[in-house]
């Protein structure tokens, strides 16, 4: 019984541990510039975000849409995998009307690609990772 306890006790310490590095980690990897998950935009955010990194996608999504539910972990490994090169965001199209209208979002996910603040591609439909990725790095 006591080994249990002082097992759940290690367990719960190295857990915070862990947490603490991987909290450090992300906030230094942002302070320096270098962006390796998505970041969540919104209408207000949209255009300083698309303005600010040279290289932005912005994946317009919906919690109740399976095919968005789909491309999600695609996009967070390719955040990870292009970190330094391009920045991902997600943009819920639901709390976003502003954005969806003013970009004429009829169908999700839809993924803009933004290059020096400007739209040079669009992506419809949840595409595999390999051409995602093919598509993003034309861009690079």
């Amino acid at each position: 019984m006591e080994d249990e306890e002082e097992i759940e006790r290690i367990k719960a310490k190295k857990l915070r541990e862990m947490e603490e590095r991987m909290k450090t980690s992300r906030d230094k990897d942002s302070s320096e510039g270098v962006i390796d998950h998505p970041l969540t935009i919104t209408d207000s955010s949209f255009i300083d975000t698309v303005r600010k990194y040279p290289l932005v996608v912005v994946d317009c999504w919906a919690p109740w849409c399976a095919p968005c539910r789909m491309v999600s972990p695609v996009i967070d490994e390719l955040a990870r995998e292009l970190a330094g090169k391009v920045v991902f965001a997600k943009l819920n199209v639901d709390e976003n009307p502003r954005v969806a209208t003013e970009y004429a979002i009829m169908a999700i996910p839809t993924m803009f690609i933004f290059k020096n603040g400007e739209p040079v591609d669009v992506i419809q439909g949840a595409l595999p990772k390999q051409l995602l990725e093919a598509r993003v790095k034309k861009w690079i």
